[in-house]
């Protein structure tokens, strides 16, 4: 018995055109998902480039294997009310792109040698693939899928990094964190102004993992969330401990939890408290003897202010973890727009 390589066909329809889908498979019932082919009649690209263009996105994603047949230019043309020369001309352009071959007699089948992606393009074209099988699985409608990708098009290409945390002072630090590895401009800014549409503009927020669940619920659906990797403070702390006892320490920050956790570690960590002075930096004269210890534990803000003694050595706890530093710094300066 032989199987109709289309199955079904339905029709969408949206405020300004319609859209055709058909499934079709390769014989085998039921091991794969239908291949959907949408045609917009009124779009101002050209029939046989959205069938060309959907062909070879099915091939990249692996919906289209090596040896499949494609529908014949005769079916799918009755079909979807289209010229048969029109699929003919998309069909003739696969197969000069070598991504298709006619078997005389037989029809198109999907090339066995297809070369995989290797250009920028290809390989965009195999990550295009990927999103719509995926969204495939949602069973979404076509105008609800071009209406959120329409979205993300349209709004300004992102060109710098937006960190959301409530803390003045943690936020201080991590924002000078951040802007030494990133190539291009960090601002910081409190949960509460994410209330205004402008601040997320051309933005990447990040946010620290205790608080991703909180920023998640402020952010509009849809927003790319980064999580921060926070650096272990035993982990850190413990080659520098030998170097450490029986010295004049000096521990500084602006951000009072780092100061309380810094005594309590030190101290855990047997070091003496009468050799460790703590200083707030945003009291007044908060260098006074600092000049004096052979160290000064401290955070990265807290270090590049004008005041922190020169002659001391600072020993810097940078809050972010190490695997932080590839991330962050992958993002541009000024991404091309779309």
């Amino acid at each position: 018995m032989s199987v109709d390589p289309y199955e079904t066909i339905t029709a969408i329809p949206s405020k300004s055109e319609m859209d055709y889908i058909v499934q079709f498979r390769n014989g085998k019932i039921g091991l794969r998902s239908p291949v959907r082919l949408w045609f917009a009649p009124s779009s101002e690209v050209p029939i046989y480039r959205q069938l060309v263009t959907q062909v070879v996105l099915a091939i990249l994603s692996g919906d289209l294997r090596p040896g499949d047949r494609l529908p014949s230019t005769r079916e799918l043309a009755r079909r979807f009310a289209i010229n048969p020369n029109t699929v003919s001309a998309g069909y003739r352009q696969l197969e000069r792109d070598g991504w298709t071959e006619r078997r005389h007699g037989s029809g198109v089948y999907v090339r066995a040698n297809a070369e995989p992606p290797t250009t920028p393009e290809q390989i965009l074209d195999q990550h295009i693939a990927g999103f719509f099988r995926a969204v495939r699985e949602l069973s979404l409608p076509a105008p609800a899928i071009r209406a959120r990708v329409a979205d993300w098009l349209i709004a300004p290409p992102p060109d710098h990094l937006l960190l959301i945390e409530s803390d003045t002072e943690l936020r201080q630090i991590l924002v000078a964190e951040i802007q030494a590895i990133a190539n291009c401009s960090v601002v910081g800014v409190s949960l509460g102004d994410c209330v205004r549409p402008e601040i997320l503009t051309a933005a990447i927020p990040l946010c620290r993992p205790s608080k991703v669940k909180v920023t998640r619920t402020a952010l509009p659906a849809g927003v790319e969330l980064v999580t921060l990797h926070i650096r272990s403070a035993n982990a850190w702390l413990g080659p520098w401990l030998p170097s450490l006892k029986g010295k004049l320490l000096g521990v500084a920050s602006a951000w009072p939890e780092f100061i309380t956790t810094a005594r309590t570690m030190l101290i855990a960590a047997g070091l003496d408290s009468e050799t460790i002075l703590y200083r707030d930096v945003r009291k007044p004269r908060w260098n006074r003897g600092l000049e004096l210890a052979n160290a000064i534990i401290c955070d990265a803000h807290t270090a590049a202010l004008p005041a922190f003694p020169k002659k001391a050595k600072a020993i810097i706890f940078h809050l972010l973890a190490d695997s932080m530093r590839a991330e962050l710094s992958r993002y541009p300066d000024a991404p091309p727009p779309l």
